[in-house]
Order: C-alpha cells, then sequence, then structure tokens
C-alpha cells in the first residue's frame, strides 16, 4: 500500500490547489452539509476547501499524512480565523477515528494517490455514522481533453500516467469510483461527474503557467528524471509545449472528475 504522492509540495503545485474552493471542487457535497455537522476531510493540503465546508459545518478536523503537509491546513485555517477545527496527521488506510465518529467524510484527489482505494473507502465508511456520507471527487487523466493539441502535451499526459502508476497510484480513479465504493461494500450510491474548464485568456494563462513551471520543478518532474522516464530536455519541451497551448486564442483545457456520494450503514 506504500506510495509516492506524484506531485509534492512546490509553489507551482500548491498554486493549483489553492485555487480550489467548495463551490468550484465539492459543489456535489454542499447541499447536504448542515450547520450541526462534523467532517473528517482527508488528505486537505493547503485547506482551501477545508476552510469553505468549515464555514458550513459545525467542526472539521483536517487530515495529512505528515506533520510537514499538515502544517499547510494549519497556515490557511488559521489565516482564516477558522475556530472549529483540529488536525491529525493520518492515513487513510488506517484511520485512528473511532467507528461513528463523523457526519461526512469527504476526500478530495485522494484515492488516486493511494495504494488501496478500496480500503480507504471501507475506512472512510467505519468513521461515518450510519446515515452519514462518505463524499470523494478525483480526477481522471485519461478523459481530460483540450485544444490545440501541441505534441509535446500528448508527451506530458503519457508521461503523468507512467510516474503516477510507477508511484502505486491510479491517475484514471474518477471512472473507477463508483466501482471502487461498491467493491467497499457500499449499497447507495450517488455517482456522478463535473468538469473544471479552461478556455479565457487569463485562465489558460494561468492553468498553463502553471502546468509550465511545476513539469520543471515539482516532484513529478524530479521522478520522472530520477527514473528516466524523461530527460531535462523533455521537460523543457513539454513546458514549452504548455506555454504554446497558453498562448492560442482558441485555447481550451477541460478535465473531468469523477464524484461518489455513499450513504454509510
Amino acid at each position: 500500500m506504500d506510495t509516492v504522492y506524484t506531485h509534492g509540495h512546490h509553489e507551482s503545485v500548491l498554486r493549483s490547489h489553492r485555487w480550489r474552493t467548495a463551490e468550484n471542487s465539492a459543489a456535489y457535497l454542499l447541499p447536504h452539509l448542515e450547520p450541526h455537522m462534523r467532517l473528517l476531510d482527508v488528505g486537505s493540503g493547503p485547506a482551501t476547501i477545508t476552510a469553505d465546508l468549515a464555514a458550513r459545518v459545525g467542526h472539521v478536523t483536517a487530515t495529512e499524512v505528515s506533520e510537514e503537509a499538515l502544517g499547510l491546513a494549519r497556515a490557511e485555517l488559521t489565516a482564516r480565523a477558522t475556530a472549529n477545527a483540529d488536525f491529525a496527521v493520518a492515513d487513510v488506510h488506517a484511520l485512528h477515528f473511532p467507528d461513528d465518529a463523523f457526519d461526512v467524510v469527504h476526500a478530495h484527489q485522494v484515492l488516486q494517490h493511494v495504494g488501496d482505494p478500496v480500503l480507504a473507502l471501507r475506512e472512510m465508511g467505519r468513521v461515518t455514522r450510519p446515515g452519514g456520507l462518505v463524499a470523494a471527487r478525483d480526477s481522471d487523466y485519461a478523459a481530460f481533453a483540450w485544444y490545440p493539441r501541441p505534441p509535446a502535451l500528448d508527451e506530458w499526459m503519457a508521461l503523468y500516467q507512467r510516474i503516477a502508476r510507477g508511484n502505486g497510484g491510479e491517475p484514471d480513479a474518477g471512472r473507477r469510483l463508483l466501482s471502487w465504493a461498491r467493491e467497499a461494500g457500499f449499497t447507495d450510491v450517488t455517482a456522478t461527474s463535473s468538469t473544471w474548464c479552461y478556455a479565457t485568456p487569463d485562465d489558460r494563462a494561468w492553468w498553463g503557467g502553471m502546468w509550465a513551471d511545476r513539469i520543471l520543478h515539482s516532484a513529478m518532474g524530479r521522478q520522472a528524471v530520477a527514473t528516466g522516464a524523461a530527460t531535462e530536455a523533455d521537460l523543457r519541451r513539454i513546458s514549452e509545449g504548455w506555454l504554446e497551448w497558453a498562448a492560442a486564442d482558441d485555447g481550451w483545457f477541460s478535465l473531468l472528475h469523477g464524484e461518489i456520494l455513499c450513504r454509510a450503514t
């Protein structure tokens, strides 16, 4: 079940993660939240979504796999003066919380990176009270679509798939969430999908510029070179491809995400 987190925590990665809000990343869950609820946010990252969720429920517990990663969540929630939150280092495969401890357990872009997503969902269900909700949303890389198609972006996709799978993850997790939930024992599951789309000049500059930096400087780039999956020249070519796409007046990029809402029993 050991995995390596493909993205790491370089500024270019955090730039992307801090863009996320409950509205653009957890809209499928929001109608089900109530002010009295206790919510567990698994893999909270820099906690911009966590903070938004905390504003809608009674209490949030943010978890990460290390104190270093959890420090990003602490900083965000402190900056927002979020008083109804606490923090814990936790492994989603073996959560140390008691049974039935939460009304909602939420994970955004987490299951694609874990060694055993079915076990993770079972654990998320175990700590959810009967009638509560387990919510997960994950991207599906093979379903991403973009135009124009610089060859370097096809190269980027193939490289990401190779690195993520080599790290023990599943980059096409979105399409598998329903099957994982069924295998984990959930019988009441609502499966949906949603997208992020980058098509305005500002959005293209942000998304393309972020990935132009990320491929060169994030953990993914270092892993690619260290494993022989790519050379520094390959990474520079991919980076230039992202800038070429971002500069196109008709540039368009859509990211598909799978979503599940599972009723605990």
